[in-house]
């Protein structure tokens, strides 16, 4: 009775095991899978579909491609203003001369830039973080550019701070320790209203609400009560 069960399961079970272990013809292939299955969202079937794909273009075709990402990692800047992406070293925003400067907008990403840009709402400067504070992912204060902020409504550069993290624990965390820094200064601190669903991430919010969120922005003080 044993015997017959085990005859039956442990071939299927080397047989999946023998597909945990893709054979490639060319070693070359190997290495391109392995490296574009590292990319988000890119499983090892999904990176063998793009290798394959890759390789049926043009020489000339994938040498642009290659050089194209190659450019963008090597030579992108950040902004030394705001820390947005940009290919100088003050991006397109905060050289752009119909700004209001003394409005900034507190994001936790470039991504989020993009975002409230879309919305075609606001008209001030933004300040990136580069991430909220988790201790479970290991993001302290001092990994993100707080500092850098703290320094600007220092510097009398600031009459508002617009707070648009995520709706969630770390960016209402994050948010709360800013404010505690900044309350020593006499700056306006303000949030977006919450049109954003708690535990909602800013970029996945439609341009819409995320624009009258924009618009209605309140003291944040009141989101304290």
């Amino acid at each position: 009775m044993h015997f017959l069960f085990y005859s039956k399961i442990l071939p299927i079970f080397a047989f999946k095991i023998l597909k945990m272990y893709q054979q490639y013809p060319s070693l070359l292939l190997e290495n391109a899978v392995n490296e574009l299955s590292r990319l988000p969202g890119i499983g090892k079937k999904s990176a063998l579909r793009l290798a394959l794909y890759l390789l049926r273009q043009d020489v000339a075709d994938v040498a642009r491609f290659t050089d194209t990402i190659s450019a963008f990692r090597n030579e992108i800047k950040y902004c030394k203003c705001c820390f947005n992406i940009s290919d100088r070293d003050l991006c397109s925003i905060c050289a752009g001369d119909k700004r209001n400067r003394r409005i900034i907008c507190v994001v936790e990403t470039i991504r989020d830039v993009m975002a409230i840009e879309n919305t075609g709402q606001f008209q001030g400067i933004y300040h990136v973080l580069g991430g909220v504070i988790s201790p479970m992912d290991g993001v302290s204060p001092d990994d993100l550019n707080i500092n850098e902020l703290e320094k600007k409504v220092a510097d009398g550069e600031a009459d508002e701070i617009v707070f648009a993290l995520s709706a969630t624990l770390e960016g209402d965390t994050t948010n709360y320790f800013i404010f505690k820094k900044l309350s020593q200064f006499p700056v306006k601190i303000t949030t977006i209203s919450r049109g954003i669903a708690v535990g909602d991430e800013l970029q996945y919010t439609d341009e819409i609400t995320l624009g009258r969120s924009l618009l209605n922005r309140i003291p944040f003080e009141k989101t304290l009560k």
